[in-house]
This record gives structure tokens, sequence and C-alpha cells, in this order.
């Protein structure tokens, strides 16, 4: 049974960083793309950004490109957000999701998802 687990979240002042993380355990993780989505209060879930798993190549959301950087370590199972000039805007619950299929932008794409942990940027 796949499993995601999400850390990193917390209270950060703008302009400040976080570095989420998203363990997978279940199965191998070499295996799934993984994606990065946020969803804030009264909105709909955003993409934020993916890593193949074939090629580790990444690609991001027009909001977060430039600030924001997705690494995978498939020796220790995680993908990791790290996030650096972060903004209210920002402010959100983000969540990891994986799927054996190739990188997608759509929720739709991914059958695996986490718990969420809550980012907050805020003065």
């Amino acid at each position: 049974q796949v499993q995601l687990v999400e850390s990193g979240g917390g209270l950060v002042s703008p302009g400040g960083s976080l570095r989420l993380s998203c363990v997978l355990s279940g199965s191998t993780f070499a295996d799934y793309a993984i994606g990065w989505f946020r969803q804030a209060p009264g909105k709909e879930r955003e993409w934020v950004s993916w890593v193949s798993r074939v090629d580790g190549s990444t690609y991001y959301g027009d909001s977060v490109r430039g600030r924001f950087t997705i690494s995978r370590d498939n020796a220790k199972n995680t993908v990791d957000l790290q996030m650096n000039n972060l903004r209210p805007a920002d402010t959100a619950a983000y969540y990891c999701a994986a799927d054996t299929r190739k990188c997608s932008i759509y929720s739709e794409g991914y059958e695996y998802w986490g718990q969420g942990t809550q980012v907050t940027v805020s003065s």
C-alpha cells in the first residue's frame, strides 16, 4: 500500500524560505512521478511542480517558477520542494502526489496523495 507523508510546513515571514519533504513508502519510489499541489481556503487545488520518474526532469507553475525548486532522491524515497522568497499568496495546504504514469499538471493524473502540510506566509 502506497503512502505519502509530507512534512516541513509552518509559519514564515514574507521573503522567507521553507523546505517541504514528501516520503513515499510501500512501493518502489523510482517508479513514481511526483507532483506537488496546493490549496488555499476557498480556492481550487493548484498544481505547483512535478518531477519525472524517468529522467528527473522538472517543471513548475508560472506562479512559483524561479522561486521553488523540486528535487528527488531515489535512495531516500523522498521528494523535496525548496520554497524561497515566499509570498502571502503562497499560503496554502501543500500536498504531494504520486503516480506511475507520466507527470501531469492535473489532480486526476495522480493516484496517491499525502495528507498535506500547511504553509502560512505572514508578517
